[in-house]
């Protein structure tokens, strides 16, 4: 520890179920030791202080300790979260969902972002997050300077490909007809419920809407949509397989910060329906179908349209694969190595004098 500038947070790492945040976690922060392993060293806690009041008492008091006795030059964190103490934070904000939809939240989840997360942004040597999108958000609404936030984008597994084999997965699940695959936590903001008039459209070809993913406690009025089968969370391993078999994929989100469901559909050779809302126009470019959240009808017209229309399906199927092709999370990485290496070299510098 004595020779590494950089201690990576890893938290969330330890977490037993991933979603957006574990995902990045568990993709760069491997990578970073393996990149330069005399510059990094990783603090994780018992899995006991993963999540929860433990897990950010762990975060708060446990991990800048570890950070004064290690000389850190810095504390790198990658979940929206870091040690308020700590003069020297780098940050993740992924995007400002608790400040712009607060009402989705509880309100203790609310109020520990509203507070801390802000005031950790603020205080940070530098927030990266990870969309232009995003950047705006977190600066009009927390107040950020623009020039002390940094966009860097996230990528994809190479797990995710059209060459899966998605029969294992389809009889795990007994997923004997065809799917429409939507991917994301039961929060209000993912819009669920814009899938209905879809859902009964869809049920007249045969064709099952399917959703992937966990309850979680932090958000506000969890709803249940008529006719979406809900298959709880999947396990990582079971996720290429799970795309790969759907016919369409869909994400009608009101807020995303990024959208990453959306390119492992693309990189798994699955058309994509997506809303035109917040950072989904960003990721997705041209690849996929863009859509006005609010309008159910045209959701289910553009899942209807790749299940009836081969050539359109053939044409996003190819477009989605170039797509996700330009995102990859070894990129991703020696971006964040070579900021952090910046930031950690200018910290040395200052202290020295």
């Amino acid at each position: 520890m004595s020779t590494a500038r950089v201690l990576l947070n890893a938290r969330v790492a330890a977490r037993p179920t991933i979603t957006g945040v574990e995902r990045w976690a568990l993709e760069v922060i491997p990578r970073l030791r393996a990149l330069a392993p005399d510059s990094y060293a990783v603090a994780r806690p018992p899995a006991a202080a993963s999540a929860g009041l433990l897990g950010q008492l762990w975060e708060q008091t446990v991990l800048p300790a570890w950070a004064a006795r290690s000389s850190a030059s810095l504390i790198f964190s990658v979940a929206n979260l870091a040690p308020l103490a700590w003069p020297r934070n780098v940050v993740m904000l992924h995007d400002a969902a608790p400040f712009r939809h607060p009402d989705a939240y509880s309100r203790s989840y609310k109020l520990w972002h509203q507070r801390w997360g802000a005031a950790v942004g603020r205080r940070s040597l530098r927030v990266v997050t990870v969309s232009e999108f995003s950047a705006r958000e977190l600066v009009q609404l927390l107040g950020l300077d623009p020039g002390s936030v940094s966009v860097i984008a996230g990528g994809v597994g190479a797990g995710f490909s059209p060459t899966v084999d998605p029969a294992p997965v389809r009889a795990k699940f007994a997923l004997h007809r065809m799917y429409v695959l939507t991917i994301g936590t039961d929060e209000p903001r993912k819009n669920l419920q814009a899938l209905t008039v879809a859902i009964k459209r869809l049920a007249e070809l045969g064709v099952d809407v399917v959703r992937a993913g966990d309850a979680r406690r932090h958000f506000s009025d969890p709803t249940a949509v008529p006719g979406l089968r809900s298959l709880g969370y999947v396990q990582e391993q079971d996720l290429p397989g799970l795309y790969r078999g759907a016919s369409a994929f869909v994400l009608p989100s009101v807020y995303e910060g990024f959208g990453l469901p959306c390119l492992e559909a693309m990189a798994s050779g699955v058309p994509v329906v997506a809303a035109n809302r917040a950072a989904l126009p960003e990721t997705c470019g041209t690849a996929a179908v863009l859509v006005d959240p609010d309008d159910r009808e045209a959701i289910a017209d553009a899942l209807l349209g790749i299940m009836q229309d081969a050539a359109l399906a053939a044409r996003l199927r190819e477009a989605g694969v170039s797509r996700a092709g330009g995102f990859a999370w070894e990129r991703t990485t020696a971006e964040l190595h070579s900021l952090l290496s910046e930031l950690a070299a200018a910290t040395e510098e200052h202290r020295r004098h």
